[in-house]
């Protein structure tokens, strides 16, 4: 079973693929490896010449459905020293 997003329609989950991770739709390219390679120092032209299937939008939504999970989620801190 495929399940895409309403708001990001590149992106698509499904348990039988990539362990249910978001990812490109119609690939097996998670969202959070795209991140990662960008994270690394990878521009978005580098990316796209590595990963001919990608498109430049792909990688912006990507970028945009990550940020979008992130709003209501919060990281716990605690002071150190």
């Amino acid at each position: 079973m495929e399940f895409v997003h309403p708001d990001f329609p590149r992106i698509s989950a499904s348990p039988d693929v990539c362990f249910g991770k978001p990812r490109i739709k119609d690939t097996r390219m998670p969202v959070a490896s795209i991140l990662a390679y960008l994270a690394s120092g990878m521009t978005i032209e580098e990316f796209i010449t590595e990963f001919k299937w990608i498109k430049r939008e792909d990688v912006l939504e990507a970028m945009a459905f990550a940020s979008a999970m992130m709003q209501d989620n919060f990281m716990p801190v605690t002071k150190k020293g």
